[in-house]
């Protein structure tokens, strides 16, 4: 039995079906504001659509680059589509420093074509023509398949220069600059729709794509009829197209506060972009870390955690240096610690605060903060994905997930399906599959249709 002490303090985090219910009234009300040109500007959540309107077939045949930038590190990938829904895929991971993720955008851009450069020079590919999907994990409004204006910075980024400009045309300019490499930028998506697409690749009912990982966001397919920001030419021979939901900023205007915690209202407070992406700090390993260590200071100062040590105050001092020193991915080893050895727990309490033994109590107490606030994340991810299975007219629908914290929690999965059991219409059937080669290979998948619709 936990301990009431722990209960109470975590209380706030524990969502009521009432205030489940709520949340997705609200979301679903503010996805239908996003859609329609009327209220477009007022809505949060701004359903832009991506122009991507065709699923791939699985018999896309030839060879794509894709890059995938959404963080700290970006991916350069050379797929190879062999039809019958085979692909073979290739790719190498680079940094982008620290000073490159604030500096002027300019040099930004030179860094990856220098890095795509030299991927193809490894590959022997230099003289090719190659078709790039470039996959940017940033709010976007989409004027085209190629060019994406980007709306906001996020996930720490903040180079100048970029905000309101062609992301396309910036990483087309940098690649000419260099001018030793054949590379045409023919698609610009975010990674939710590489996602979708994807999973879609393999699995013909996938029309949702979901990523939880530094950032949080969700894809999905729509009716045209319904998108009023799509112009009236994509309409005339198409019965769908992706619409990326830019979720993450859902709460902007209100709508989560009477959900939001005094933690959730530090986490932002401190944040470089304070009162935005209000969602995605409630759901996302940007931030889940953010909460649990602002939690454990609190359950620390108040004796609710080791009690018996005389040095609480010390280990409140550790966590207060760094707001990133609780790490997320310590959430997912905690949640899969077994009682009573807790080995991993206790070897995260080593390394945070020097403590060699833990009592059994303390960590069922820090697994408890941990599932709860995981929880929680995993309950608002559930109710964004049920409001858009709902509003998808097919009646099996697969829901494509990626990103760090649904791939390596645990328990992520079994959560979300316990709220979309009680959120999704009875006559719907769904599914989640995990997506493999995630955005990447969804960006070459992409670039192979705009290639063939060419």
């Amino acid at each position: 039995m936990m301990d009431v002490e722990v209960r109470e303090l975590m209380q706030a985090f524990v969502l009521s079906d009432y205030q489940v219910q709520e949340v997705y009234s609200r979301f679903c009300a503010e996805i239908s504001k996003g859609l329609k040109r009327s209220t477009h500007a007022l809505a949060n959540t701004k359903c832009f659509p991506t122009y991507v309107q065709d699923l791939p077939t699985g018999d896309e045949m030839g060879k794509y680059l894709a890059l995938d930038l959404g963080g700290t590190n970006f991916r350069v990938l050379l797929v190879s589509l062999k039809g019958h829904h085979d692909a073979m895929v290739e790719s190498q991971i680079y940094a982008v420093p620290k000073d490159l993720m604030v500096g002027p955008g300019v040099e930004l851009f030179d860094h990856i074509a220098d890095c795509l450069a030299r991927f193809v020079e490894k590959h022997e590919m230099r003289n090719s023509h190659l078709p790039l999907g470039f996959t940017f994990s940033f709010p976007c409004e989409q004027k085209g398949l190629k060019e994406a204006i980007l709306t906001r910075w996020t996930k720490g980024f903040g180079c100048p220069g970029v905000e309101g400009e062609d992301v396309g045309r910036l990483l087309h300019e940098a690649i000419q600059r260099r001018g030793d490499a054949e590379i045409a930028v023919v698609a610009i998506l975010n990674d939710t729709t590489g996602t979708l697409m994807s999973c879609a690749h393999r699995n013909a009912d996938c029309r949702i794509g979901v990523i939880v990982g530094t950032g949080c966001n969700a894809c999905y397919v729509e009716d045209v009829a319904n998108v009023d920001l799509l112009h009236a030419d994509f309409k005339r021979n198409q019965k769908d197209v992706l619409v990326n939901a830019e979720w993450g900023a859902f709460g902007e205007s209100g709508q989560l506060d009477f959900v939001r915690t005094e933690y959730d209202r530090e986490v932002d407070d401190t944040s470089i972009n304070k009162s935005e992406q209000l969602f995605e700090k409630m759901t996302s390993g940007m931030y889940l870390g953010r909460l649990v260590r602002l939690i454990l200071m609190r359950a620390m100062q108040s004796k609710v955690i080791f009690k018996l040590s005389n040095r609480r105050e010390h280990f409140a001092t550790a966590l207060q240096k760094n707001e990133d020193v609780f790490e997320t991915r310590f959430i997912s080893e905690i949640e899969s610690d077994s009682f009573p050895e807790f080995s991993k727990t206790r070897t995260i309490i080593t390394e945070l605060f020097g403590l060699e033994k833990a009592s059994v109590e303390d960590c069922q107490k820090i697994k408890y903060i941990c599932e709860c606030v995981s929880k929680r994340a995993a309950t608002l991810v559930a109710i964004g994905v049920s409001g858009l299975i709902n509003r998808i007219s097919d009646r099996r629908v697969v829901v494509g997930m990626d990103g760090s914290v649904y791939r390596y929690h645990p328990k992520f999965d079994a959560y979300m399906r316990n709220t979309m059991h009680k959120l999704v219409k009875s006559d719907k059937e769904f599914d989640i599959m995990l997506s493999e080669d995630g955005s990447g290979r969804g960006a070459a998948l992409v670039a192979a249709v705009a290639s063939k619709t060419k």
